[in-house]
């Protein structure tokens, strides 16, 4: 189900701009539609409030939570079933943050990454999505949500947007703490760079992983053909024009893009730009050549950035003991079937829907 699709079966069942709100914001922040001052609905036109009943259960039906993987971190990986049966993934962050997915699989095909492994099966609706949230909000507060999980959220643009629309107003979450990831796609920056007066316009994160151009093909086969310095360009005129810097980021592999060349490349590349260079250690997947490098070297390289001038968070990878990188619980979870075993997975109950105040929160 479309955003879109669900707000004109709400006027067709004769709801007005604030019935329609209404019915959404309660639904984003995962409140029952009867809450609140008037909970004899009497406020609705009859019409919708014997139609509510039916559309609960669809927006229900559209993720259900098949099992939690709590990290040491704070960190909660969910797996969610879809309503064809397919799972995607979401990350609960420490801080009042989600990490959710635009796509079941991706088309880019990224060396170091799960997901892409079996290419793009589907696209998630814009609905599938903000289900993702209110499945999150269930368990605690969301108050910052990162297009940052499984698929290229440039790929799937039209129902990311819409997504973050109704985020970023019913949903309660500050356009700020609303961020689009990409590996670099020529439309969503135009896209972005033109949303109108009154929309939610995103924090651009840019998932860079190498300043060289040559690696940088080998690393994300199927990524547009921009290079490095044409990236950042299209990503500093974005941080310029919102006022909100771009989260630069990097995967940060042993041996592949933690050398000295990469250091002199970074601070060429990001000096006097509108943004913050966030060092990722990898997440390693078995089966793949990629080693994470020692916390003392990731360190090291974060230091030696900040000296040179170049704004760096060195993050903890969230999840890291629940295969918290895209693409590897569900690829867990999925493998034994394809073998025909039987899969030793706790399945967790739905819980009751509750509520979590919005607002905003830093990363």
């Amino acid at each position: 189900m479309q955003i879109s699709q669900l707000r004109q079966r709400l006027r067709a069942l004769g709801a007005n701009p604030a019935h329609e709100a209404r019915v959404l914001r309660h639904w984003a922040l995962a409140k029952p539609q009867d809450s609140g001052r008037r909970r004899n609905q009497h406020y609705l036109p009859q019409a919708l409030r014997e139609a509510l009943p039916g559309i609960e259960a669809e927006l229900a039906g559209l993720a259900r939570l098949h099992s939690v993987h709590p990290g040491e971190d704070g960190s909660e990986r969910l797996l969610l079933s879809l309503a064809d049966g397919l799972l995607a993934e979401s990350v609960l962050l420490p801080r009042d943050g989600l990490c959710i997915s635009s796509q079941i699989g991706c088309a880019v095909g990224c060396r170091f990454c799960m997901t892409g492994r079996d290419g793009l099966q589907r696209q998630l609706s814009s609905g599938e999505m903000v289900a993702q949230v209110v499945q999150a909000r269930a368990r605690r507060p969301v108050k910052k949500v990162v297009f940052m999980g499984m698929g290229e959220p440039a790929h799937n643009l039209d129902a990311v947007l819409e997504a973050i629309q109704l985020l970023g107003h019913e949903g309660g979450i500050g356009h700020k703490q609303l961020v689009f990831s990409t590996v670099g796609d020529e439309r969503a920056f135009d896209t972005l760079m033109t949303l109108g007066e009154g929309k939610a316009k995103p924090a651009l994160a840019l998932s860079l992983h190498t300043t060289q151009p040559e690696l940088r093909e080998q690393l994300l086969p199927r990524a547009p053909r921009l290079t490095p310095a044409e990236l950042v360009a299209r990503a500093e005129a974005y941080a310029r024009a919102t006022g909100y810097p771009v989260q630069y980021q990097w995967t940060l592999m042993d041996g592949v893009n933690d050398g000295p060349d990469e250091i002199e490349g970074l601070v060429a590349l990001l000096s006097g730009t509108y943004g913050v260079l966030n060092l990722i250690p990898y997440n390693q997947v078995d089966g793949l050549p990629y080693r994470r490098p020692s916390w003392e070297r990731a360190a090291e390289i974060a230091r030696t950035l900040h000296r040179r001038g170049i704004l760096t968070k060195l993050r903890q990878s969230a999840g890291q003991d629940v295969d918290g990188g895209c693409g590897q619980l569900r690829a867990r979870v999925l493998a034994p079937h394809r073998r025909g075993d039987v899969v030793p997975i706790q399945v967790v109950a739905q819980e009751a829907i509750g509520s979590a105040a919005p607002g905003r929160t830093g990363p």
